[in-house]
């Protein structure tokens, strides 16, 4: 930062030399890239900007995706709307997912943490793909997500977001910014949505998108001295969130408990306190100490029909770093001090599986980087759990630029997590699956924890092509398993078996890109990715259920230039997904059985922005529409209480077209 400044301030003192008469003013403009990609970072590591983040109105985190190379977005369910992501092929729970690196989308919130966080709150996203940093953690084994939320002392003192579709989805967004000093600054966001009609498009009896409404506030402040060299943020959140879908005739007062519709209620409330401070040392701003702090409590209380799931969890993380160099800063080391304690109160029906883990961990991390070519990072960290035991979780990422505009990477580390089979499976509940933990002798749920080795290689190359900017490149991950928590969908319609991998299951992931300025402002970005994923099951091997072995990503956006800060914005995408493993179904009567193997799809979406000032603009948009919907949603629709009842197989939109319009305000 210092550099910096020293070298703007050597470059005004440069042109003052020159008479003012010589002088012609000279604006000089460069459009931000939605997607950033970094030929320096050691890891391979995706930059989200909130451009791209308003590509899709942006409704929330699980949303913010789909014009996204890196991670793909499926619907988890035939009844809850919720999306699911996946990267490298495998869900969100290998993936370690953070807020300003403080862990946050885990344990009870992994089915539907992602839709707790709104689109508006984000400054940026940051993806990182393979093994990430052991400061963060040892559960990380596909990838890393984390969200940075905006700053107080440089975020606007008013915004004002309001969007509506014709799913009746209603929000409202609302941040309140204020400088209360020099140094301090508070920032409050306020979210609301709701959706308020049936909607029942494919004519199943059953709601396409559940009923709702979510309350959301968020109050942070921020502290900076840069003659100390202090800075803190302490943040206040609490979030309700209330679903009810099922049978369009369900009413939750009097239905609830009997076989006379099918329903559900999933009933969310969440509070958090955080805490971050760090201090960089005046006369060594290469040394820094940083101190994390975070406690949650999320409690649901949800029904699926007859069966009855509870879980509440409190958490406390606590994280320690400090940071300094060896000798020069082309040698440069983290480390410190983490500790967890979550508390789990879990009801399956009947069945209590309450439990408490906690674990203390010590990570060191040391960086090499010789400021030109090469760059290494090599970490390892000890962690005692009270579940899993004292263990060891190295990691590894290089770097290298063999000529100009190119970066070769490698990366390579292990994971490991306890399974929540339940919290993590919850889609499962909307069916009449029994569920059967076959293993007993593990500290969870009977089961052991699962380990997993990432290994990884990625190469970019930016180029000129016909005189317009171009960039391509590939990456290739490979993930092995041992002790996975297998959830078993391939032996029987009727049950859900849970066991650790009796044999092999790996996950290999291969995606290449192609990204090209096809004329001034409009940019074309491609990319290609396949997925060999098994896993074997008792009947044998099989792919992954419900994930594509194919995929393809395409996307156009277009801008005018800027006209009295007045501009258009066009956006659209086409997501192709190929044929999918569908759960094994074949004992069911004909009328209740999926094939094999599910049919390739598209879907399109596109949207339209129109800025009228550099404080008010209009969008609308549409999804999926081309209109396409999975033709059998819910097995045994006309049965729900029956025994080949199932809502949880969703390959592909259960809606159809669905077109949204929104508006933005903002005062500077």
């Amino acid at each position: 930062m210092q550099k910096n400044i020293m070298l703007f301030v050597m470059f005004l003192l440069s042109v003052s030399v020159f008479s003012q008469e010589d002088l012609e003013e000279v604006k000089i403009t460069k459009k931000q890239k939605g997607i950033k990609k970094s030929y320096t970072v050691t890891a391979n590591t995706t930059l989200v900007t909130s451009k791209e983040l308003l590509k899709a109105a942006c409704c929330n985190l699980a949303e913010s995706f789909e014009t996204n190379p890196s991670i793909d977005v499926n619907f988890s369910d035939a009844l809850t709307g919720t999306k699911q992501i996946k990267m490298l092929g495998l869900t969100s729970p290998y993936l370690m997912i953070t807020e300003e690196n403080i862990p946050s989308v885990r344990g009870a919130s992994q089915a539907y943490g992602l839709s707790l966080t709104p689109g508006t709150w984000i400054e940026s996203v940051q993806i990182t793909k393979g093994a990430g940093s052991v400061i963060n953690g040892y559960e990380s084994i596909s990838g890393q997500i984390n969200t940075e939320l905006l700053k107080p002392l440089s975020d606007i003192p008013f915004f004002l977001n309001a969007y509506g579709s014709t799913d009746s989805r209603f929000e409202l967004n609302t941040h309140f910014n204020k400088k209360l000093s020099d140094k301090w600054a508070t920032s409050l966001f306020l979210h609301g949505n709701t959706r308020v009609a049936k909607n029942d498009m494919n004519n199943d009896g059953f709601l396409d998108n559940p009923l709702g409404k979510q309350i959301n506030i968020l109050n942070r402040y921020q502290y900076y001295d840069a003659e100390s060299g202090l800075v803190s943020f302490i943040n206040f959140r609490y979030m309700n969130d209330k679903k009810q879908t099922g049978e369009v005739d369900f009413n939750k007062d009097r239905d609830r408990g009997t076989t006379n519709y099918w329903g559900s209620e999933i009933n969310t409330e969440r509070f958090e306190v955080s805490t971050k401070i760090g201090y960089v040392f005046k006369d060594m701003p290469y040394q820094s100490i940083g101190f994390q702090n975070a406690f949650n409590s999320h409690n649901q209380e949800s029904y699926f029909g007859l069966n009855q799931y509870n879980i509440k969890q409190n958490s406390y993380y606590s994280n320690l770093i400090f940071n300094s160099i060896i000798n020069n800063t082309m040698h440069k080391f983290a480390t410190g001090l983490n500790f967890s304690y979550d508390q789990y109160q879990e009801f399956v029906n009947v069945n209590d599986y309450s439990r408490i883990d906690n674990s203390v961990g010590a990570f060191f991390e040391y960086t090499y980087d010789n400021t030109d070519n090469f760059s290494v990072i090599l970490g390892g960290r000890v962690d005692n759990h009270n579940r899993l035991g004292v263990f060891v979780t190295p990691r590894l990422h290089l770097r290298y630029n063999p000529w100009k505009d190119a970066v070769l990477r490698f990366s390579a580390g292990r994971g490991k997590r306890s399974a929540n089979i339940f919290a993590e499976n919850q889609q499962l509940f909307a069916s009449s699956r029994t569920f059967s933990i076959l293993d007993n002798n593990g500290k969870i749920y009977g089961l052991n924890p699962e380990i997993a080795w990432n290994y990884g290689v990625s190469f970019s190359q930016k180029f000129k092509l016909f005189g317009k900017n171009a960039d391509a490149g590939f990456d290739l991950y490979r993930t092995d398993f041992q002790n996975q928590a297998v959830i078993d969908l391939m032996q029987s319609p009727q049950e859900v078996l849970f066991y650790n991998l009796k044999g092999n299951s790996f996950a290999n992931s291969l995606q290449v890109e192609f990204n090209y300025e096809l004329i001034h402002n409009l940019n074309l970005r491609t990319a290609y990715k396949y997925y060999d994923i098994q896993t074997d099951y008792l009947r044998g091997t099989f792919q992954r259920p419900l994930q594509a072995k194919h995929r393809f990503l395409g996307n156009l956006e277009y801008e005018t230039s800027l006209n009295d800060d007045r501009q258009w914005k066009f956006d659209y995408t086409f997501n192709w997904s190929g044929k999918q493993q569908l759960p094994y179904t074949a004992s069911n009567p004909a009328a209740d059985q999926f094939p094999d193997f599910s049919p390739s799809y598209a879907v399109m979406n596109m949207q339209v922005t129109r800025v009228f000032s550099s404080v008010f603009e209009v969008y609308i948009g549409g999804e999926n529409i081309g209109n396409y919907k999975q033709e059998k949603a819910i097995l045994g629709a006309s049965d729900p209480f029956g025994p080949n009842f199932d809502a949880s197989v969703a390959y592909a939109p259960i809606f159809g077209q669905m077109y949204y319009a929104g508006l933005r305000f903002k005062i500077k």
